[in-house]
């Protein structure tokens, strides 16, 4: 019967989609943890310069250095901030999507609850018109 394989590829179209979404989730998250670990090493690599930069001209004015130094520095915490509210966002969307394949899920499974009952109903319907028609005298 086509009408009742069509939930099924739907369904089964969205369990596709929701664990292509969920690989696509895990990649994003590798991702964000690569660049953040990228960014911790050019940062301690940039300290680690500007350390030694610093201690090599102690004589000199170090304050312009110092201000490039801390604009920097709160530029790549914005960025972080910025991945990290990302990430949020990510894990907020994966558990709305969770949440709608799990009512979709249920709301199948009322449904066919509900067809079961009704095609009950329409038989004992049936039979008993059948069952009435016989007594009829003809």
């Amino acid at each position: 019967d086509p009408s009742r394989l069509r939930p099924h590829v739907v369904l089964a179209q969205e369990n596709t989609q929701i664990r292509d979404l969920q690989q696509e989730n895990r990649e994003l998250w590798v991702s964000l943890e690569e660049h953040q670990d990228a960014l911790e090493l050019i940062m301690s690599k940039y300290r680690k310069q500007m350390l030694q930069l610093l201690e090599g001209r102690r004589h000199e004015d170090a304050e312009p250095v110092l201000k490039v130094h801390q604009a920097n520095s709160g530029e790549i915490e914005s960025q972080i901030d910025r991945i990290c509210e990302m990430g949020e966002v990510m894990r907020k969307a994966v558990q709305v999507d969770d949440e709608q394949f799990f009512k979709v899920q249920e709301k199948l499974a009322q449904l066919e609850l509900e067809n079961k009952e009704l095609r009950e109903l329409l038989s004992i319907s049936k039979e008993s018109f059948e069952v009435g028609r016989e007594d009829l005298p003809d």
